[in-house]
C-alpha cells in the first residue's frame, strides 16, 4: 500500500535513521503531496541509497539495515554481548573455522551488499540471494581474479597456414573467393575443435560427479 509504505520511511527517518534535521522532513513527511515521490528520491540520495526509487523491496531491505547499524552504534553497550538463540549451543570450534557457518541470508545488510555487487557485476537478479551470492564469486573467480585477468591479456598467436596446402573440394569459379572459403572452412574446424574440447571437459567433469570413487579416467578404467 502506497501510504503504508511512505508512512513506514517518514518513520525510519523520524525514529531511526534521522539523517534529517527535524525542520527538514517536512517534505518527506507530507505523504500525500503529489512531490513526495521527489523529495523520497532526494532522500535516497542523501543516504547514498545504491537503488534505484523503483526498486522498492531492495530500497526497504537496505533502509532497515542502515536503521539497524545506526541503532547499534546508539546503543553498543546493550548489543555488544548479545547472542542469537540459534546460536547458542553451536560449536565453538567449526564456527571459528567457517566463520560463514551463521551466516543470516535473511540481514537486510546481506541482501542489500549481495543486490550491490550483482547490480555492479551485471549479474541476472534471483529471489535466492545465496544463488546470486555463488553466481558472483564465480564471476569474481573466473573474470576477476589476478590469474584470469593475466589471461585474458595475454595475446594468442596463430601458426601460419599455407592455403595452398588444404583442398577445397569445390570451386567457386574465383580464386578470391575460394580462398575465402578457404579460410572460413578453416575458422570452422577450429571452431568444432574447441567445442570438443569443452564437450569433452563436460564429461570428464560430470564422470568425476557420478562415478564410482575408484575409477580414475585417466587410467581409461573402472576399479583397480
Amino acid at each position: 500500500d502506497e501510504t503504508e509504505f511512505r508512512n513506514f520511511i517518514v518513520w525510519l527517518e523520524d525514529q531511526k535513521i534521522r539523517h534529517y534535521k527535524i525542520e527538514d522532513r517536512g517534505n518527506l513527511r507530507n505523504i500525500h503531496s503529489d512531490d513526495w515521490p521527489k523529495s523520497f528520491e532526494k532522500y535516497m540520495k542523501d543516504v547514498n541509497c545504491p537503488f534505484k526509487m523503483q526498486e522498492r523491496q531492495e530500497t526497504v531491505d537496505w533502509l532497515l539495515g542502515l536503521a539497524v547499524r545506526l541503532e547499534y552504534g546508539d546503543n553498543a553497550d546493550k548489543y555488544k554481548d548479545s547472542t542469537p538463540d540459534g546460536a547458542k549451543n553451536t560449536d565453538n570450534t567449526a564456527k571459528n573455522a567457517e566463520p560463514l557457518i551463521n551466516l543470516d541470508v535473511n540481514n537486510p545488510d546481506f541482501k542489500a551488499g549481495v543486490m550491490a555487487l550483482a547490480n555492479l557485476l551485471q549479474i541476472q537478479r534471483h529471489d535466492d540471494y545465496l544463488v546470486m551470492l555463488k553466481a558472483i564469486r564465480i564471476l569474481v573467480q573466473e573474470r576477476l581474479t589476478q590469474d584470469a585477468i593475466a589471461k585474458a591479456n595475454q595475446s594468442k598467436e596463430g601458426l601460419p597456414v599455407a592455403l595452398e596446402k588444404h583442398i577445397l573440394g569445390f570451386d567457386t569459379g574465383d580464386a578470391v573467393l575460394n580462398e575465402a572459403a578457404q579460410i572460413l572452412r578453416l575458422l570452422h574446424i577450429e571452431e568444432l575443435r574447441e567445442l570438443q574440447t569443452k564437450i569433452n571437459e563436460a564429461i570428464v567433469a560430470v564422470q568425476a560427479i557420478i562415478a564410482d570413487p575408484k575409477t580414475d579416467h585417466r587410467l581409461g578404467k573402472v576399479g583397480r
